[in-house]
C-alpha cells in the first residue's frame, strides 16, 4: 500500500491510497505502476473514440489482429510529429481530440483565407 498526499494552496491536504496485492512492493513502484496503468487506459480510450478500435465487425483472428494494430498505429502516427519535438516524455501530454481540433482550425482558417 502507498499513501500519496498533496498540500493545496488553501492548506487542505488531499490523500490518495494506492493498493497492490504484492505486499513486498515498494511504494515508489506502486506509484509507477499506477501512472503506467493510467497512460495505458488513456491510449485505449483515445483509440476507441477516435481511431475506431471497437468498430471492427470481423470474425477471424487475423482480421481482428490487423484492425487492432491499424487502430493503435494510427494513434501513434498522429502522436509522432507532436511528440518528436519534446525531450521529456513526462512533460508532454497528447490528446487526439486536441490534435483533431488543431487540424480542423488550420483547415478552416485556410478556407477563410482562400475565399
Amino acid at each position: 500500500m502507498a499513501c500519496i498526499y498533496e498540500v493545496q494552496a488553501n492548506g487542505k491536504i488531499t490523500n490518495a491510497l494506492l493498493f497492490s496485492t504484492d505486499v513486498h512492493l515498494p511504494p515508489e513502484q506502486i506509484v509507477e505502476y499506477y501512472q503506467a496503468r493510467f497512460q495505458i487506459e488513456f491510449i485505449f480510450r483515445e483509440a476507441k473514440q477516435f481511431t475506431g478500435l471497437s468498430d471492427c465487425q470481423a470474425g477471424h483472428l487475423p482480421q481482428l489482429d490487423f484492425h487492432f494494430n491499424a487502430s493503435l498505429i494510427s494513434l501513434n502516427l498522429a502522436k509522432h510529429p507532436l511528440y518528436s519535438g519534446h525531450s521529456s516524455a513526462k512533460s508532454f501530454v497528447f490528446s487526439i481530440f486536441s490534435y483533431k481540433r488543431r487540424e480542423f482550425n488550420k483547415h478552416l482558417l485556410s478556407t477563410f483565407i482562400d475565399k
